[in-house]
């Protein structure tokens, strides 16, 4: 089965070194509104995000999953134009993000009017099967979301959606988690509803320094993502360090096979440009999309993870779950 990319359907063998959760384009919901001084400039968001895509591109990378919810910012026409521009791999998703942070007024209308699972499955299997819209661009990943605490009954409608339509077509998922939070609820919940483990990326879990919380995720034979590294010091974003001491640990326990890692870098924020604080500054730093071919991977090398095993983890987990 190919990977669906935005500009068609790619050989598992030829997607390479895959940056599996990242962000060309993102927004939180709400940005939409704010056009008198956050307006889309076309012209220079995407000299920006090629430039991006040439950073990447010398490092090796040959594909990105763009994460983005379909609320969010997710742009599929926009993000093919990247695609065809920089020669990267592309894949984009289909679903919407975490109750907290989403756009969830148009939904929960909708579902006090009918049958919520079957319009939220109705939309996923449509944009997976056929495209987004009228674009022609077919979604590539299911993106689902939950909360801190608990998967809401508002997300588990997406999460049941996500399941079945992955049954049905094979389409690979991946999730995010809130604050190092719900993996294992997360995993048992998809493979509970039927979805195949082996294409499900349990996004975030290097929020979390604990081992045996790793350990209860991968139990459920799904992946597990270290999918925000750089990012560091805020709320559910430890050191690089911790996340090294975790990926070194779990190597040497057998569990590259089941990882892989990525930034959740945004390329490009929608709505005004974002202007961060001081204080804020030495948490994102690091948070770029070389961090891990600069700066992680020299240093899993040192502390002995081998060459073969930066090889799973960047290359045959992805083309496994997304090709």
């Amino acid at each position: 089965m190919p990977a669906q990319t935005v500009t068609g359907p790619v050989q598992a063998s030829a997607l390479g070194v895959t940056l599996p959760h990242e962000h060309v384009i993102f927004g939180y919901p709400g940005y939409q509104g704010d056009v008198t001084l956050g307006g889309f400039d076309h012209g220079a968001v995407l000299a920006q995000c090629l430039s991006v895509a040439e950073v990447v591109k010398a490092r090796g990378v040959q594909t990105v999953v763009d994460a983005t919810p379909n609320e969010c910012g997710r742009d599929p026409l926009f993000l093919r134009e990247v695609a065809e521009q920089s020669g990267l791999n592309i894949l984009c998703s289909s679903g919407y993000y975490y109750e907290g942070e989403g756009g969830t007024a148009y939904f929960k209308f909708r579902f006090s009017l009918g049958d919520g699972f079957q319009e939220v499955y109705d939309m996923m299997l449509r944009e997976v099967t056929e495209g987004i819209g009228g674009t022609g661009v077919r979604a590539g990943v299911l993106k689902i979301a939950s909360g801190r605490d608990a998967i809401s009954p508002y997300e588990s409608v997406f999460f049941r959606a996500a399941a079945r339509v992955q049954r049905e077509t094979g389409v690979p998922i991946i999730t995010h988690t809130q604050e190092g939070r719900l993996g294992p609820q997360q995993a048992e919940m998809l493979v509970g509803e039927g979805a195949d483990p082996s294409r499900i990326v349990i996004g975030h879990m290097d929020g979390n320094t604990d081992l045996q919380y790793h350990l209860d995720t991968l139990a459920h034979g799904v992946t597990v993502g270290f999918d925000r590294i750089g990012l560091q010091g805020l709320v559910g974003t430890p050191p690089d360090s911790e996340r090294l001491r975790l990926l070194e640990a779990l190597t040497q326990q057998g569990h590259a096979g089941h990882i892989t890692l990525s930034h959740d870098s945004i390329w490009n924020w929608l709505g005004r440009p974002l202007v961060l604080p001081d204080a804020v500054l030495p948490a994102v730093k690091d948070w770029h999309p070389a961090h891990i071919h600069d700066d992680i991977l020299p240093e899993l090398l040192r502390r002995g993870v081998t060459q073969e095993q930066i090889t799973q983890m960047t290359v045959s987990n992805p083309a496994r779950i997304f090709g």
